[in-house]
């Protein structure tokens, strides 16, 4: 029996699955393999897809979902939740519906069900989509004018119905990024997508996104291991393993229950068949207080400093780690 994704409701009425599977990989994978992945997500009930111009999965996504209709995994595109985000180098205000555009077109899907600016900054057009961007390509991003460009794309696809994308948000963000968006958009952010784990709690914001009616979605829940943006912290904390020993579960699923108990959606990525099933069966069991009390405990630091985005050029928008944060450390 197929299991079901309990959903989330966004401030733009669109429901999301809490839990969805993510395709970021390092290094890259073959597209064989990204689409294969995703069949058996699909296969097993996942519902919530998420790429991004970055990842470079996204023509293996849309093959996915194109296999999984005709062979009878999910009725329609409209079962489906899928995301895509923007990258840095789309990030200035004539770029973004161009750079959507060309992300449709590789997923070959008419729309998008959540857009994301994927960093707070933007970047050269000439560095295209690179992970380590050339630190004279840093650029501050003009947030009013690329939230703009963001929030017209939304406003066609609710008006035509097709096209585009349905809810808009943000990678990445601080409590002070996303109130400088709060304070002059028209349409707020439906999800602000960061890292969270029992190693990296992020409580300031986790409490400023639920007062603003902003969904948090949790990236690397496991930590992220053996990936630039990770570490393997999580993996290494010994009460994690003890209360999942405890509690006849994996160290995954402990991590993962403790995310979704905090009321945050995640992103799991996983192309083992096995883990992918192990990933979902999260949703008919409780941690005991004693135990959230043991992982709220767990000494704290970000396995993503964000460094790479940091230069002391003169143009660069952060010259330190604490700058790109906002002192969120």
């Amino acid at each position: 029996m197929e299991k079901v994704i309990p959903g989330v409701t966004l401030n733009s009425g669109s429901v999301m699955p809490v839990l969805g599977m993510g395709t970021a990989a390092y290094p890259l994978v073959e597209s064989e393999e990204v689409k294969l992945a995703i069949l058996n997500a699909i296969k097993n009930g996942y519902r919530h897809l998420d790429t991004a111009a970055l990842y470079q999965s996204e023509e293996s996504l849309g093959e996915a979902v194109s296999e999984a209709i005709q062979i009878g995994l999910t009725k329609s595109r409209d079962e489906l939740f899928i995301t895509s985000k923007l990258w840095s180098c789309d990030a200035h205000p004539d770029r973004v519906v161009p750079a959507l555009q060309n992300s449709l077109r590789k997923l070959k899907l008419e729309y998008l069900d959540l857009y994301l600016i994927h960093w707070p900054l933007s970047s050269n057009p000439a560095a295209g989509h690179a992970l380590f961007l050339p630190k004279d390509s840093l650029l501050t991003m003009d947030y009013k004018s690329v939230w703009t460009a963001m929030e017209e794309c939304q406003k066609l696809a609710l008006q035509n119905n097709v096209g585009l994308k349905k809810s808009i948000g943000v990678d990445n963000f601080s409590c002070k990024k996303l109130q400088t968006l709060l304070d002059t958009v028209k349409i707020p952010p439906a999800v602000n997508q960061v890292e969270m784990n029992p190693v990296w709690q992020n409580l300031k914001l986790r409490d400023f996104c639920k007062a603003n009616n902003i969904i948090l979605t949790a990236y690397s829940p496991l930590g992220g291991k053996g990936t630039p943006w990770g570490s393997n912290a999580v993996h290494e904390e010994r009460v994690l393993h003890e209360i999942a020993e405890a509690k006849g579960k994996t160290h995954a699923q402990v991590c993962l229950r403790w995310i979704f108990e905090q009321g945050v959606s995640l992103l799991v990525k996983s192309y083992n068949k096995q883990r992918m099933k192990e990933n979902m069966m999260i949703f008919d069991w409780e941690l005991t207080q004693d135990e959230l009390e043991k992982i709220s405990k767990i000494p704290q630091r970000r396995g993503l400093p964000g460094d790479i985005f940091v230069s002391e050029l003169e143009a660069a928008p952060f010259k330190t780690i604490e700058e790109l944060w906002d002192g969120e450390v």
